[in-house]
């Protein structure tokens, strides 16, 4: 029974979120690694209170039983509170048991959001265009009419009475 609790004193809890989802919510976890721009560490149970930004890495955990898994995220914050709680808020994370397999499916992914990032460049260029295009059109002096002006200003030499 004495070997019970140590073993439940010595678990961390791990919470991985998203604005849209929780990725992860695991109360198993015995050791935590993961990477921030001063480089990577550790967290055991009863780590002190600490606040840092991630870099985009991978976050690797090993359960009571053992086992490692990985999540990988997109930059993000991790916080550890009361020395049993560590809670990542990052933009993206994708979950995994086997790390060869977890970065076959961060490559897709990146490579599928390279491709939306791009077509929405080049729409927005296109509009951007356009928007130019009328500007011209608007700013261009019609046929025999002069330049058009706005109605709530005066034209210069406009007597205002």
């Amino acid at each position: 029974r004495a070997g019970r609790r140590v073993e439940t004193m010595t678990r961390l809890r791990l919470l991985v979120t998203t604005p849209m989802e929780i990725v992860l919510d695991r109360d198993d976890a015995e050791h935590i690694r993961a990477e921030d721009d001063t480089g990577t560490f550790g967290i055991l149970h009863g780590h002190a209170d600490f606040l840092t930004a991630l870099a985009t890495s991978v976050i690797t955990w090993r359960d009571t039983a053992g086992a490692e898994h990985y999540v990988a995220v997109r930059g993000g914050i991790l916080s550890v509170r009361d020395g049993q709680t560590v809670e990542v808020a990052t933009r993206e994370a994708l979950t995994g048991d086997d790390l060869a397999v977890l970065e076959e499916a961060v490559l897709t992914r990146f490579h599928e959001e390279v491709d939306v990032e791009e077509t929405s460049r080049a729409e927005a260029r296109r509009l951007q265009l356009a928007a130019i295009r009328q500007i011209c059109r608007y700013l261009r002096p019609q046929a025999g009419l002069g330049r058009p002006t706005s109605p709530s200003v005066a034209a210069p030499g406009d007597d205002a009475s």
